[in-house]
Parts: C-alpha cells; structure tokens; sequence
C-alpha cells in the first residue's frame, strides 16, 4: 500500500490540472483493473508496482488511442502536406506523464490512483528512460515532434528502434564505466509493431547497367519492422506518430546451411543482420567512419523513403494511374527534414528510386530532391562532420556511390561557371575530396541536395555562412537560413516544475502554455514582493526535494541554501567541464587558506556522459570525483562547498535537477556550441546563466537584458584573433597566481595522491596545447562567478533576475522554433484547429493510412 498523499501534494497544480471529475476517476479505475487482470493477467495479490505502472500505462493509453487514429483518418481525408523529420537520434525520456498532461488527465489518474491505495509518483519513476540519444540533438528532436502535434502539423518522426539506448553510466572509484541500457527488458507499452508495413532493405551487391539504365543486383536484403508511437498534442486531440525501425533478418534459411544440416548455424546467421539496430552509437560530437553505423544511416533512410512515397502514392487525392505515378506534387506533399548529415543518404537514395525506379529523367529527379530535402546543421567542429571512405560506400551501396560522383560532377560544372578559373575554390568544393584517403564530405551533399541549410542559433547559422559553408553561401546564398532551437514548455515547465507553473497559472491563467510569449506578462509583477517570494519558495521546496535526492541516491548532505550550481550536458573538452574543476578549486583553496573569511555556500552538480573511447572527458570525470572527494570530507569546507556528480544523467534525471537550479553554467569556447538547450531549460525554470557569448546565449541575453545574466570571456571575434595573433597558455599562466596555483596542484597529484601523474595529461593539455582556450578566459570566469556569489547575497534581486529570466523565455520555445520551420522551409501553416475527442463524435471506419 502506497503512502498517502499529504494535502498540500493533493491540492497542488489546482490552476494547471483541473479538479478530476468523479466520473472519468471511476472509469479510470475500472480500466486500470482491467488491464491489471486482462492484459497483464495478475490480481492485487500478485501484482508488482510494476505491473501497477503497466497498468496505468495502458490506461492511459486507451486515452490515446481513438484520438490516434481520428488524427490519422483526418489526414487522409484532408491530405495535407506532411513533414517527415528524419533524425538517427530520439531521446524521448519517459512518455507516462508527458501523456497525462497533454492529454490534460493527469489529475483524474492521480486521483484514480490514490483512491486505489497508489502513488502516482510511485509508478512514474519506475518507467524507463527511451535513452534513444547521446544529448541535445536527440532531445531537440522529442521536443520538435511534441511542437508538431501541438500546432497540428502533419508530421511524423522517423528513427531507429535501438535495442539498446545511450548506456548507462556508473561510477567505479571515480571513472565512468558503461552499462548496457537495456530499456526494452520489460516491455514498452507505447509502441506498435506494424509487421504489415515490413520494407526490404539492401546493401552490398553490384551495378549493372541496361538499356534503360542502371539496376542494382545482387544485394543482400535486410527487413525494416516499423514500430510505431502515439505523439499527442497539447489539449487539441491531434496524435501524430513516431516511426522507429527495427532490423530483421529475411525469413528464409541459407540453403547451403540447411541442406548441410547445419540448422544452427543457418539460425545465428541471421543475427548479423538485426545487428543493425542492435545498439545507439554512443559518440557525439566526433564521427568515427564504422561500417556499422553507415549501415545504420542507410538502413534509416532506405525504409523510411519508401514508406514516404508508399503514402505519397495511396493518398486519397493521389495518382489514379496504376502504371506511373506524378511525381510532379511530389514536393507539394512531402517535406523531409534532415538533422545533421547523419540521414544524408536520403538525397542518392531518392534519386536512385526517382531515376532507377521510378523511371524520372535525372534533372526532373534532381528538382524534386532538392525541393523536398532541408538539412540542419548542428556542429562546428571538424571532427564532427561525416567523411565517409569511399571504399566503404563502394562495397556497401555501390550504386549511391556512383549517384553522389555525378550530382558532383554536374555541381562542380555549375561552381565552375559561376566562378570561372576559381581552382581551388572547386577543390574545396568539390562533394569528393582527395585526400590522403578519398571521401565524401556528408555536409556539402546535404548543402548540394537541399533548398534550405539552416543554423540553430543566430551566431551559429553566421558562423556556417560565413566561416564553416563559406564558399557555399557564396555559391547558394538565398539556402542558408536560421532556426534558433526550442524546447517544449509541457515537458520542461509543466510536468517537471507543477509547483512554478501553478505559481505562474495564478497570476497570469495558462495561455503561456502553448504561447509562450504569454509569461512577458510576468514582467509587470516584478515589484511585487509577494509574487517574488512565491517564485524562490517554490525554488526552495525543489531544492529541498534534491538534496533529499542527492543524500539518498550519493550519501552527500549538501546545504539547500547554498547556491545549486548545475553543468549538465556531455563531457566534452568544449563545453570546458575543466574550467568549471578550475573554479572548484580556487574555492576550495580560498577557504582553506582563510576558514573564517565570509563566504557563499555552494553546491557544484556536474553530469553527464562521455563517449566510451574518448580519453581526455573520462579523466574529466575522474578529476571531478577526485576534487569531491578530498573537498567533501575536509571538516574545515563543512557544508559551504559540495562537489556532486550526478551518475547517469538522462532525461529523467534532468527533470529533477533543473527546477531546483539556481545557476546555469553554458561555459563553451565562443564559437563552439551551435545552440545549446540546456540553457534554455534552466532559464525557463527561473535559474541564472553564467556563460559565454556562445550559441543561443547571445539571444538569451537580447531578450532578458544584460543585467539579468553573466557573460563573461572572449567573444567569438575575440577568439579568431588570439588564434590569429598565435595563442600562447603559459601567458596567461604566468600572470595570474590562482590559476598557477591550480594547475600545480593539478600536476602534482594534489588531487590524486595515490598515483602522481594521474592526472598530467590534463595539466600538458592546458599548458600546450589548450585548444579550446580554458586559460584565457580563466581570469575572466572566476570574476565573473564572484560577482555571482555577491549577487546571491541579494535575494530580492537574485529573485527579480530569476523573474526576468522566466519571462524572457517566450523566444525559446519550440513551438515558435517550429512555427519557423514550417512557414519558412516546409511550406505548411501551423493550425490552431482542434480535432474533436473521441467522445464527442462517433469514431469513423473508413480507411486509415498508416
């Protein structure tokens, strides 16, 4: 028997859920025994809490359903155009109260469970994390999908089906070791195998040409199972769906196995093929040329484009010709959205089934492509723009191959004409590039292919046009657009800060909640002393919440007065993790050298995982714990300064941690993080930003005033002209005295007694290398977290910053990033239109199109 819920918990989110209507909790009730005993077949007496969470998971399903298939019949009957957003990564997170809440019955199933004797909290937490991606992009992605359905767009999310997500971290004495998320052990209740809608997928093989063209044969044939997953809107009855792959080996037998008796062996065979999608590739930010994960980005794209044009060619106003179909509406009705080049070989693959298939001359093909392809760039950084070896496309999809050298060659015939006698700039252009091993740059494909490229922050889309795409913004400039990300305010607002959106609902009503410019309105509170109190006590009780969290899950007692100071994203050397290690110890080495001296309690969080191979974020890791470990049991730092690493940080994880955030730390090397999200999940749940002018900080900061947030460090102009001039570290070594006092202690086993050196090769990065310029901007970031702790003194102020930075936050909603895509780039109209409820109209029977 659960806990019973206290009052205060029962009378919460009055504003944001409603009352529950006695009549939907007693039908709720009965649906949840129903499935208890029906589709889980166990009674009270056995049941499990987790059973109880499939039940409830069921239930609120059955609540999906009916308003599923109506969305998808009113599609078929309207045919609109449909966006179909291809992305290798989904992290979707928890789908349980993501559903209660849009669907706006929440309050009912909280009800229904407390009448049954259940904690609905209880249940939420025991549902495991979709960890279908390594971070901001794959989250950007479940946040667009939501958007989708919300403005009433005819979207659908296209994906993988991992076996097994991002892997779980955990922590061996301070490094990180990796776990296999195996998040489908006990079923998903969310999805449906659609086996009716199995596509053939092929590699390998040979190119044969014909009369009529070229054929590709001899190709070993892979299955794509399509599960599919209910997508709902907020409170406007539309459900969209995401479609994730899943690989299966064809249902045949090798006969040269079979016949030799060799049974087994014709069975395990089979493995190699659902290998496919057997495991998310765990590298972010750095792309590494496997032949598995080629396969998976063609295996994504192969079956995805055929179901396109499967739906293309049944709609209901589609062609009627059983011979050929028009393609010329092709771009009319579908839009296909690429994030990042990981799905680029949709461009060959729809030429290939335009020109080889479909019969369509190749410039008649080649206009289709590039109307219907956009592509998102979501990286900078060298090392993590695809190449891919030519060799490798040549033994795996040979015919691509041969399709990407022409849309080349007639490219570089066009670059050529435009800038005549311009050599070097068609070298550096060219789509194949010669080099110590020949490959195809993934990026210009997708710049070639599509009819808009876009950044996903305002300084991010400058710095591809003008630095990164340079010579194809010349070349293209009327594609290049921006679309500064988003993120949706149902997940990072309603369901995971109730007690700040009841307090926001009081004084504002809940249109904020699908217009998120709606909290400008706060703005005019600002004065009120009662309102600013209300905001912090709710800030108090998250803190209060994670410390007992922190406490529980670690064995940490932090301080929930201290300033909670979060770094949570990937461990990666350009986010600079270490210039956050830097600050710890100075703060460290302040109250060591003067107990007494006044100081600011802080509470430093970091989390987040590093890619399995990569060295340099491990020992980040490893440093991290190390700090905490001597700071956190040195009786004279006492409960003024905490050092907590949050073990496997994941969406789920995220809710907990970023309503209870007092400072945002977006630290990156100016010029480096394309967008960020994160940033904008803490300034929406009214935590201050310490960072650089970097990626959608800069916007941040043009919609909250620069009173309301600290920048500190160089600027991207500031950056390109030290590395100009020619960066030297040991400059900015010598000339200040915390920071050679760190980076000794650093070096000389200060923090790794037991073994010296541990910890030199971050001690040689900084001092010769340091390419992300750590050094330089130190100075400027220990200042800069000082005027922090001054600020923090303040409560009133603090709390008038944290109200600016919450009504600032208008901008950064997805729906508005959304909106922009759609109008810009898709050619479609967001709708406010709001389907009918299942209830209120009977449930049609024509056709359904999947």
């Amino acid at each position: 028997m659960a806990k019973p819920q206290s009052d205060h918990d029962r009378k919460k989110q009055i504003s944001i859920r409603g009352i529950a209507p006695v009549e939907d909790v007693s039908n709720l009730k009965k649906a949840f025994n129903r499935h208890l005993h029906y589709t889980l077949v166990k009674d009270r007496n056995v049941s499990t809490q987790r059973d109880y969470y499939f039940a409830l998971a069921h239930t609120v399903r059955d609540h999906l359903v009916g308003r599923w298939i109506r969305t998808q019949q009113h599609y078929y009957e309207k045919d609109p155009k449909r966006v179909y957003y291809l992305s290798l990564e989904f992290y979707m997170g928890r789908t349980l109260t993501n559903t209660m809440v849009n669907l706006g019955i929440q309050s009912s199933c909280d009800e229904a469970m407390y009448q049954l004797g259940l904690d609905i909290e209880e249940l939420e937490e025991l549902e495991e994390d979709a960890g279908l991606g390594n971070g901001g992009l794959g989250r950007l992605a479940a946040c667009f999908l939501d958007s989708m359905a919300t403005l009433g767009l005819a979207a659908y999310g296209y994906g993988l089906r991992y076996e097994y997500g991002i892997f779980s971290q955990r922590l061996e004495n301070g490094w990180q070791a990796e776990e296999p998320d195996d998040w489908l052990r006990h079923g998903n209740p969310w999805e449906k195998a659609r086996p009716e809608y199995v596509i053939p997928v092929n590699f390998y093989g040979r190119v044969e040409k014909t009369d009529n063209g070229s054929r590709w044969v001899d190709t070993q044939t892979v299955f794509a199972m399509p599960y599919d997953s209910p997508v709902p809107g907020y409170g406007n009855n539309t459900v969209n769906t995401m479609r994730l792959w899943s690989a299966k080996a064809p249902s045949s037998f090798n006969l040269k196995f079979f016949n030799s008796g060799e049974y087994i062996n014709a069975v395990i065979e089979r493995n190699v093929s659902e290998n496919i999608t057997k495991v998310l590739y765990p590298n972010d930010n750095m792309f590494e040329g496997k032949e598995l994960r080629l396969k998976q980005e063609y295996f994504l794209v192969a079956a995805t484009l055929q179901d396109i044009i499967r739906r293309f060619k049944s709609s209901k106003f589609g062609s009627r010709d059983p011979v050929r179909t028009n393609f010329d509406t092709f771009p009319d009705k579908v839009a296909i959205q690429l994030n990042d080049t990981h799905p680029s070989m949709a461009i060959p693959e729809l030429m290939r089934i335009l020109v080889d298939i479909e019969g369509l001359p190749w410039e008649k093909a080649w206009e289709i492509c590039i109307k219907t392809c956009a592509y998102t760039n979501h990286t900078v950084l060298p090392e993590a723009l695809e190449r891919w070896p030519v060799h490798l496309l040549e033994n795996l999809l040979p015919r691509h191959l041969e399709i990407i050298y022409y849309i080349n060659f007639l490219f570089i015939k066009e670059v050529g004409k435009k800038f005549p006698g311009d050599n070097d700039r068609v070298r550096r252009m060219s789509i194949v590039e010669e080099s110590d091993e020949k490959r195809i740059n993934m990026a210009f494909l997708s710049i070639v292919g599509a009819h808009a490229v876009n950044g996903v922050a305002a300084i991010h889309s400058e710095i591809i046009k003008h630095d990164t795409f340079k010579d194809f913004y010349e070349m293209f400039p009327d594609r290049f657009q921006n679309k500064t990300n988003g993120i949706t305010p149902r997940r990072w607002l309603v369901l995971c800060n109730p007690g700040l959106s009841d307090v926001i609902a009081d004084k504002i009503g809940d249109a904020w909640i699908t217009n998120l410019y709606e909290l400008r309105r706060l703005e005019r509170h600002i004065s009120e002393e009662t309102f600013l109190r209300a905001v912090m006590k709710v800030k108090q009780e998250n803190k209060m919440k994670l410390a007992q969290y922190i406490e529980t899950s670690y064995g940490v007692k932090v301080n929930p007065a201290s300033i909670f100071d979060m770094h949570v994203k990937r461990i990666h050397e350009y986010k600079r993790q270490l210039l956050n290690c830097l600050h710890m110890i100075v703060l460290y080495n302040r109250l060591k050298k003067n107990p007494n001296a006044p100081f600011v309690p802080r509470t430093i969080m970091i989390g987040g995982k590093a890619a399995p191979g990569y060295h340099m974020a491990k020992l980040i890791i490893k440093l991290v714990n190390n700090i905490a470990k001597i700071v956190n049991n040195d009786p004279i730092i006492g409960d003024r300064l905490k050092i907590v690493y949050l073990e496997n940080y994941r969406v789920s994880l995220a809710e907990k941690i970023i309503p209870a955030a007092d400072l945002s730390e977006q630290i990156s090397t100016a010029g480096t993080e394309a967008s960020g999200t994160g940033n904008m999940k803490f300034q929406l749940n009214g935590a201050l930003t310490i960072g650089t002018l970097d990626g959608a900080n800069v916007e941040m900061r043009e919609e909250m005033g620069a009173d309301n947030i600290f920048i500190f460090g160089m600027t991207v102009d500031e950056v390109e002209a030290l590395k100009v001039k020619g960066y030297n570290p040991r400059e900015f070594y010598d000339k200040s005295a915390d920071l050679r006092q760190v980076l000794e202690q650093i070096n000389s086993g200060y923090f790794s007694p037991e073994n010296p050196d541990l910890f030199k090769d971050i001690y040689n990065s900084l001092m010769h290398n340091d390419r992300f310029m750590l050094l330089a901007d130190f100075d400027s970031y220990i200042q800069c977290q000082d005027k922090v702790s001054a600020t923090f003194k303040n409560p009133l102020l603090w709390a008038k910053m944290c109200v600016y930075n919450i009504a600032a936050s208008g901008k950064f909603s997805s729906d508005r990033t959304i909106s922009e895509y759609a109008r810009e780039i898709w050619g479609m109209e967001p709708s406010d239109f709001k389907l009918p409820a299942p209830h209120e109209v009977p449930l049609e029977t024509g056709p359904i199109k999947k």
